[in-house]
């Protein structure tokens, strides 16, 4: 295998609520006005309203009782020098209760700005902005204030959110009740893990951000809670070969699984291993699956296979191993599973394990060898950890954490903002995909492309967060030839070549 070489971390950092009011903090310190963030905070979000709704007359501003509110104070008043039709609206128990928020609100009240309780509908508007809580809401809304949640999100004009559309977690990117549905979320000083990840997408539309003007010291000095890849970090892991390169140096991958009836699993993992640029894939699966695997992919090695002793050549001359993809959870599943394992700590062969792979290895624990890469869905991961899907769900970044430290592996929590995290290590966020990826097989080929790429020479880490990426663009790139509904697993593997030669086709 080749060696990859040390670079700088791609991507951009991501932040918790904790970090952004220590961030905050950072930038008031030594500031006479303790407002001045505020009333940045709401002329942003107003420049934003006027950019992306020029036409917009009518503006329905709901204010929260905290600082978030605060700012739609600041943008009410924005609008309604501007000659726009404001209406403040809040809940009557929900006055002002800092001290920054009430001077905000006085200064629009004194500049002729009306405010009106909510009374279970929203006034007429051409844009509603939701400044309820932002950041600032961690816990479940009580009865009145869902009920003006979901009458924002029902309202029929588009919604800008300011920070975070209100009732969804920045930590988390889960929605404990109801939360807005926002057209687009303006994020303030910088962007939030929560809102890529889980329910997050769902809820605050369009992102942008604003630094407000703070010094860059005051970010960069903060721990972030994820990083952020993308399409153009690809290029960091993908680099264009040697002109003398041979097989040998881009790996051996050896894909186990195929039980009977589930053949097209590990069709697929063997398929996208190669469209991923390993030199050498051979498949040991049932021997009903032998030619059908052959004549879709005859540059691939294949074999029937019960055990893991007649795979002894197979199993030395491999970089790598793939084992789950349709293996089952039978005899034969069994047996391959506990003897590839076996194994895989006697020869020290890395691993990415897969579907039934993972659910065997939820039945039956046991400690895995060093190097292992773990690719659960939601599912997989709560039977991982003997918790509910809904649980993992609930707090996805604090899951893949858990996962990374519980198997002392690398871990890819699949679903929407696919998250990635090596034990103790920091998450990446995978800012790729689309909702037709939602299908039998996708899994399986995501397998072959990080099998591939540590079959290349690159570190379970790296494999995994490329490879995740990898398959996002590509599954991207497929839904935009043709639509996300009936994508296939198939789809991604016809467009995967191009995906991982980044700039070849520029």
């Amino acid at each position: 295998m080749s060696e990859p070489c040390a670079m700088a971390l791609p991507g951009d950092p991501l932040y918790d609520t904790a970090a952004l009011r220590a961030i905050e903090a950072s930038a008031l310190a030594g500031q006479a006005d303790p407002a001045i963030l505020m009333q940045r905070a709401g002329r942003a979000g107003w420049q934003m309203a006027r950019r992306c709704w020029p036409d917009a007359r009518r503006i329905a501003v709901v204010c929260g009782p905290g600082n978030n509110g605060g700012d739609g104070y600041v943008l009410a008043l924005q609008a309604l020098q501007a000659g726009m039709d404001v209406r403040v609206v809040r809940l009557e128990s929900q006055a002002p209760r800092t001290e920054a928020a009430q001077a905000m609100c006085a200064a629009f009240e004194t500049a002729g700005g009306r405010i009106v309780h909510f009374d279970g509908a929203l006034p007429a508007a051409d844009l509603v902005i939701d400044a309820l809580f932002g950041i600032g809401l961690s816990r479940a809304p009580d009865d009145a204030t869902t009920a003006l949640i979901e009458a924002i999100s029902g309202h029929g004009a588009p919604v800008l959110a300011l920070d975070t559309p209100s009732g969804l977690s920045a930590d988390r990117g889960s929605v404990a009740g109801a939360a807005v549905v926002a057209t687009r979320t303006l994020q303030f000083l910088a962007p939030q893990l929560g809102l890529r990840t889980g329910d997050g997408p769902d809820h605050a539309g369009a992102l942008s951000l604003d630094t407000l003007g703070i010094a860059r010291t005051c970010v960069t000095d903060a721990r972030p809670a994820a990083r952020r890849v993308d399409t153009h970090d690809l290029a960091h892991w993908l680099k264009p070969r040697r002109r003398n390169a041979h097989k040998g140096r881009h790996g051996r991958v050896l894909c186990i699984g195929g039980d009977h009836s589930t053949g097209g699993a590990v069709l697929l993992a063997a398929g996208a291993a190669l469209r991923a640029g390993a030199g050498l894939v051979e498949v040991a699966t049932q021997g009903a699956h032998v030619a059908p695997l052959l004549a879709r992919w005859p540059e691939a090695m294949v074999r029937r296979t019960d055990n893991v002793s007649a795979l002894a050549g197979a199993f030395e001359a491999a970089d790598v191993v793939a084992l789950g993809p349709g293996l089952g959870r039978g005899a034969w599943g069994h047996t391959l599973f506990e003897e590839t394992l076996d194994a895989a700590t006697a020869n020290d062969r890395p691993l990415v394990l897969d579907a039934d792979a993972l659910n065997l290895l939820a039945a039956r624990p046991r400690t895995l060898p060093a190097g292992v890469v773990l690719t659960p869905h939601p599912g997989e991961a709560a039977r991982l950890l003997g918790v509910d899907t809904a649980d993992i769900q609930r707090d996805r970044p604090a899951a893949v954490r858990a996962l990374a430290a519980r198997w002392n592996a690398v871990v890819v929590l699949k679903g929407a903002g696919s998250l990635v995290c090596a034990p103790g290590g920091v998450p990446w966020l995978i800012d790729a995909g689309n909702p037709g990826m939602a299908t039998g097989g996708m899994g399986d080929v995501l397998t072959g492309i990080i099998a591939a790429l540590r079959a290349q020479g690159h570190g379970a880490e790296d494999a995994a967060v490329c490879a995740a990426l990898l398959h996002a663009v590509a599954g991207d790139r497929a839904a935009a030839q043709g639509g996300e509904r009936g994508l296939l697993p198939g789809d991604l593997i016809d467009i995967l070549r191009a995906c991982a030669n980044p700039g070849a086709h520029a």
